[in-house]
């Protein structure tokens, strides 16, 4: 049984996708940080984004001093987010925990991103790219105000059969 919010309730068995978040962070290494003269860029998907410029020096100083490298399990980890166990990243509620701890919301936070896309993008991709469900996303954009109520998910790569661009007739 779900809850109001689609939630799993106890004893609710669900084929629902997972959510990429925080447990996609975690599993990020020093590699997918990449910099480019003034540049930083993380590797989160393809292409990799941009970092703005205060995020990029906290990003930097958090390489230099990752917590769990004076261990004996992970003297050359590369983890970005290096856990106790050797070879393992952090936990995800662990991280969330520590982002807390020093103020910052991670719930708001995701909610807050969620809706600031789906004020840009059209919700059926937004709902695809983070893993939600269509409807979802629908609600929150709908609630948020965005105006994306006629985009038409699907294949948009291509030209619809028999479909001729004008001023390309031979005749």
């Amino acid at each position: 049984m779900n809850n109001r919010r689609g939630r799993c309730l106890p004893n609710c068995s669900t084929n629902a996708a997972p959510r990429r978040g925080q447990s996609h962070v975690v599993r990020l290494t020093i590699d997918d940080v990449i910099r480019d003269d003034d540049t930083m860029l993380l590797r989160l998907g393809e292409p990799p984004s941009p970092v703005p410029a205060p995020v990029a020096a906290l990003l930097l100083e958090h390489i230099t001093n990752r917590g769990n490298m004076n261990t004996a399990t992970n003297p050359a980890s590369r983890w970005l987010f290096p856990g106790r166990r050797s070879g393992q990243p952090l936990g995800p509620n662990h991280l969330s925990t520590l982002l807390n701890k020093v103020g910052i919301p991670i719930a708001a936070a995701r909610g807050a991103a969620i809706r600031q896309q789906l004020l840009e993008l059209p919700a059926p991709v937004v709902a695809d790219a983070l893993g939600y469900h269509d409807k979802t996303t629908t609600r929150l954009r709908s609630e948020t105000g965005g105006t994306w109520s006629r985009y038409a998910p699907g294949e948009h790569a291509r030209s619809p059969a028999g479909w001729v661009p004008r001023g390309s007739d031979d005749s």
